[in-house]
């Protein structure tokens, strides 16, 4: 019998700055007080490289989550492995076999364009600002603020991201701290002056309180 294949080895990150994010948070914020220990050890994890991670996110835009795991796993399946090079090497008529719309195969180019000709600066990223990553991020097709933010939080790990597109954030907010009340994005901004340096995580617990399982990116 042929060895059994062995499965890939998936490093998971964890943000270097968590346990200090949760004493501050915790110290300057009487809703995090109450919600970063109901949820114990459990923090932000980061999974995958940059390119897999922003086209799972085209994949998945405007589908369930279940569809975008089916469509793609069979994308997946197309390169050898899944590289800028590789998926610009692929047919339009395998892509949309594969379940993708015209246009998310377009926006899945276009990225693969952005990072195999070098216009997205992934070895600079860890110098640059938030907002510096967001502009290169979002002059690729198909991927807006929001899709860019939670690549930022997801992905980079970057403590202090707000994303104020986020529609869970927003009703978070209103259920935590206005007692179910419509919240603004200025109300949104307010209560957030509490949670800086650490916004990401803040943001991170809110979500929880909406939904106990975590959040991952891949």
């Amino acid at each position: 019998m042929p060895p059994a294949k062995k499965s890939p080895i998936i490093e998971i990150h964890t943000p270097p700055y968590w346990e200090e994010a949760c004493k501050h948070l915790a110290k300057k914020d009487r809703v995090m007080k109450r919600l970063i220990p109901q949820f114990g050890d459990a923090c932000l994890e980061s999974h995958g490289d940059a390119f897999t991670t922003l086209a799972r996110s085209i994949v998945g835009q405007q589908i369930s989550v279940k569809a975008a795991q089916s469509v793609w796993d069979r994308f997946a399946k197309l390169p050898r492995k899944m590289t800028p090079a590789n998926v610009l090497k692929l047919k339009v008529d395998d892509m949309r076999a594969a379940g993708l719309s015209a246009r998310k195969v377009e926006y899945l180019v276009d990225l693969a364009l952005h990072f195999d000709s070098g216009t997205v600066h992934v070895d600079a990223w860890e110098h640059m600002s938030d907002e510096m990553i967001i502009a290169e991020l979002v002059a690729i097709r198909g991927i807006g603020r929001w899709t860019a933010e939670m690549f930022l939080i997801f992905h980079l790990m970057r403590p202090n991201v707000l994303p104020l597109d986020d529609v869970g954030l927003i009703t978070g907010i209103s259920r935590s701290y206005f007692s179910g009340d419509p919240v603004s994005r200025s109300d949104a901004r307010e209560v957030a002056v509490a949670w800086a340096p650490y916004c990401s995580v803040a943001t991170w617990y809110i979500w929880r309180s909406l939904d106990p399982l975590p959040v991952v990116a891949y």
